[in-house]
C-alpha cells in the first residue's frame, strides 16, 4: 500500500463529522466495546475507515482495522478477516470498494444454530445477536459525507411505518411508468428496516441508511418488473438507457430483455452459475447444495423501498436503492436465509406505486413515488 499526500494529510472536516455521526449515533459505540473495520487500500475507503478508527477510539472502542485486496460479489475472503470476524467483535464495519468476500468456511459447512442456517460468520454474529455492525459496500467519500449525516429521527419514523403496513400485508403490487406490472407475496415475512439504528446486539444495515425492504415469500411473486434506474451485476454497476424488462413466474425470474444493460444481466446470472458449479467441485460448496443455490440465482430475493431524501441515483447502489421515492428489487439470495444463492443484485425502479393487501387490508403506501403514510 503506497501512502499518498491525500492520505497523510489531515482527514476534512465533513468526514470527521459523518464519521462521527457513524459511530455516536448510528453504532452507539461504548467504552471498552472491541470494534472491528475491514477495508481496503483504495484512496475513499481508506480515508472513511481512518476516520471511523479515530471516531471509534475517541467513544472510548479497542478499534482495529483489517486492510484486504478488493473483493467483487464472488470472491473469498482472506484468512486473517474471516479469523478476525470469529473473535466475536462488538461491532463491526465494513468498508469496501465492493464487498466483504464470503466465506469459505461456512459456505461448506453452514453454521447451525436451531433452525438457523448460516453460510457467513458474519450473518452468524448478527443473527444470533452477538454483534452488531454496518456495512458500505462501493462507498466512495462523497456519499459517506452527503448522505450519513440526515434527519434520523424522520427516517426512523418513515421506515416504521412503512415496516408496519408491510408486516400486515400478504402481498405487495407494484406499478410504475416504465411498465412494472408486478405482484410479490410476503405472506410469512418480516420487513426489516435499515434506519440508521444500529445500537443493539442483532442490529445492523448499510450506511448510507434509509430503505425499509422485506425477502418475498418463495414461489409467490408474479408479473413484470421493468429496471430503468440502475442494476447491480458481478462487475460493477449499470446505469440503465435501455430499460430491462424480467418476467417473474413463481417467484423466478424466467426471462430477460433489453438491450446491452440486460446481455450483462444475463451473463451475470450465467457467470454465478458456473462460479456455483466451480464452488462444488472445489469443495467449497457440499453437492447436495448445488441444485438450491443454482435455482435460486433467479429467485426474487428483496423488496426495498428507499426512504434517504440525501440520495441520488449516482449509479452505485449503496446511494441508489436508498434514494426516497423509488423501489428496488434483488434477483439471487434473500435476507431470511431459506434461498441461499452466491448472489443478490438489486434493481432500481423509480416511482413506482406500491400497495399492500391482506386480509382486511388495502393501503396504498407510495403513489408515483410519494410517500402517503
Amino acid at each position: 500500500m503506497c501512502l499518498t499526500e491525500e492520505m497523510l494529510s489531515p482527514l476534512p472536516e465533513g468526514l470527521i463529522k459523518a464519521a462521527r455521526v457513524a459511530i455516536k449515533d448510528v453504532l452507539k459505540v461504548k467504552t471498552g466495546e472491541t470494534v472491528l473495520i475491514v477495508t481496503n487500500t483504495t484512496l475513499d475507503v481508506s480515508m472513511i475507515s481512518k476516520a471511523l478508527f479515530d471516531a471509534s477510539v475517541e467513544a472510548g472502542g479497542e478499534t482495529t482495522i483489517l486492510v484486504q485486496p478488493t473483493k467483487s460479489q464472488l470472491d473469498l475472503a482472506n484468512e486473517t478477516v474471516l479469523g478476525a470476524l470469529r473473535t466475536d467483535p462488538d461491532i463491526l464495519i465494513s468498508i469496501s470498494e465492493e464487498k466483504l468476500g464470503k466465506d469459505r468456511y461456512s459456505i461448506k459447512e453452514p453454521i447451525r444454530v436451531g433452525d438457523n442456517r448460516y453460510d457467513h460468520y458474519f450473518n452468524y454474529l448478527l443473527g444470533e445477536k452477538i454483534s452488531r455492525s454496518f456495512w458500505s459496500p462501493s462507498v466512495t467519500r462523497d456519499i459517506f459525507e452527503r448522505t450519513v449525516p440526515i434527519d434520523y429521527e424522520r427516517l426512523r419514523k418513515d421506515c416504521a411505518r412503512v415496516k408496519e403496513v408491510l408486516d400486515l400485508g400478504d402481498t405487495v403490487h407494484i406499478e410504475a411508468p416504465s411498465g412494472t406490472s408486478l405482484s410479490i407475496g410476503i405472506r410469512g415475512r418480516a420487513a426489516r428496516s435499515d434506519d440508521g439504528n444500529f445500537s443493539e446486539p442483532g442490529s445492523g444495515g448499510n450506511l448510507p441508511a434509509g430503505e425499509t425492504f422485506i425477502s418475498p415469500e418463495l414461489g409467490a411473486s408474479s408479473g413484470k418488473m421493468v429496471f430503468d434506474g440502475s442494476i447491480a451485476s458481478d462487475r460493477g454497476i449499470i446505469i440503465i438507457d435501455s430499460p430491462i424488462t424480467c418476467t417473474v413466474n413463481a417467484g423466478m425470474v424466467t426471462d430477460i430483455r433489453g438491450g446491452s444493460e440486460a446481455k450483462e444481466l444475463r451473463d451475470t446470472l450465467r457467470r454465478a452459475r458456473e462460479k456455483t458449479s466451480e464452488f462444488v467441485e472445489q469443495g467449497r460448496l457440499p453437492g447436495e447444495e448445488l441444485e438450491h443455490y443454482m435455482a435460486n440465482t433467479a429467485n426474487l430475493g428483496e423488496l426495498g423501498i428507499g426512504l434517504n431524501p440525501k440520495a441520488s441515483i449516482i449509479g452505485n447502489m449503496l446511494e441508489d436503492e436508498k434514494v426516497y421515492g423509488t423501489c428496488h428489487i434483488a434477483i439471487g439470495a434473500n435476507y431470511d436465509n431459506d434461498a441461499r444463492a452466491l448472489i443478490h443484485l438489486d434493481g432500481l425502479i423509480r416511482s413506482p406505486t406500491i400497495r399492500v393487501s391482506g386480509p382486511g387490508l388495502d393501503r396504498t403506501i407510495m403513489k408515483d413515488g410519494e410517500l402517503l403514510i
